[in-house]
């Protein structure tokens, strides 16, 4: 053979292979992973996603593609992403930790598999008909995070017995949630006899001038809802109640472990995993009809005891002995 046609024929055979690995790729299923934050925002929980598709015996680039896809905290792109995904048509939408990604992406397609974790009641937002039936092509996870909205409000009314008014500081691009939480905290300073101050931010900015009326306005305390912006900007709210002085409780644990004086709620990251597990089992063919939504089984109180002593605040032995995780 001449050195020019072997050459040739190289070249022919490395195309052809690429081609192929090309085709191969294209054959994989594909899931559109939808995310309320930025890229950079809490990798963990994405760390914990593929553990959970790994379980199910799914490896990201061997047999299956994920296209992501993030808002980075601007909800009303939401929609435009969710077209997106159901233009190119993915096998699976998995949406971790909003509320309001779930319900437009369920508004968007009747055909294509949503799954879910978020910290609000499903069937009271309309994403499934009840937790062990869920119906239609939705399911997921929840840790019903405003059902214990009410308990964080208690454990700081325990902690701060007169305590007369507390902010509560939501997210209302997630509206949903929002809305359940505010309902679930109102209730519940009513029966405490507490003046509950109102507030929202939806970005970093929009955090600062909260904490400008709630220092204008008094408040003894702060309470956040379960939205995930609070964790992800868990150092600035840290650095923003140590300089004022401020008793916060949180949904989330990153947002203690920060500086926070408590936490108390579902753990997230199990909860990612879990969310892996169901895009893996929907892609094996399981319907989401068919798959109940899972709860949270367990709640965990996070209490920063170096926090407490910077406030001068003594945590009764009764909510130290229910903690737990203690940071000393």
């Amino acid at each position: 053979m001449r050195r020019r046609e072997f050459i040739t024929l190289l070249a022919g055979a490395a195309v052809t292979g690429t081609s192929a690995a090309r085709a191969q790729q294209a054959r994989l299923p594909v899931i559109g992973y939808l995310s309320g934050w930025s890229p950079n925002d809490a990798p963990e929980y994405l760390n914990y996603f593929r553990q959970g598709l790994a379980e199910t015996g799914y490896v990201e680039g061997r047999n299956v593609a994920i296209e992501y896809r993030y808002a980075a905290g601007r909800f009303e792109d939401v929609a435009k992403l969710v077209d997106d995904l159901v233009r190119r048509q993915v096998n699976v939408i998995a949406i971790p930790n909003t509320t309001q990604s779930a319900i437009t992406a369920k508004a968007a397609t009747q055909t294509i598999p949503i799954v879910f974790s978020l910290g609000s009641n499903p069937v009271e937002v309309g994403l499934v008909q009840s937790l062990n039936h869920p119906g239609g092509n939705v399911t997921g996870l929840t840790a019903l995070q405003t059902a214990v909205t009410a308990k964080r409000l208690e454990l700081v009314h325990q902690l701060i017995p007169g305590i007369t008014k507390i902010a509560f500081l939501v997210n209302p691009a997630n509206r949903a949630l929002a809305e359940n939480d505010t309902k679930e905290a109102q209730d519940s300073a009513r029966a405490f006899g507490i003046n509950l101050l109102n507030l929202s931010a939806s970005n970093p900015s929009e955090i600062d001038a909260a904490f400008e009326i709630l220092v204008r306005e008094r408040a003894e305390a702060l309470l956040t809802n379960s939205e995930s912006l609070f964790m992800i900007h868990s150092t600035q709210l840290a650095i923003l109640t140590a300089r004022h002085r401020l008793p916060a409780l949180y949904a989330f644990r990153e947002n203690a472990v920060a500086g926070g004086l408590m936490s108390y709620g579902a753990n997230f990251l199990d909860a990612a995993r879990e969310l892996g597990v169901y895009a893996g089992r929907v892609l094996k063919g399981d319907k989401p009809a068919d798959l109940p939504v899972q709860q949270a089984s367990k709640i965990e109180l996070v209490i920063n005891m170096k926090t407490a002593k910077a406030l001068g605040l003594t945590v009764p032995l009764s909510l130290l002995g229910r903690a737990d995780e203690v940071i000393e």
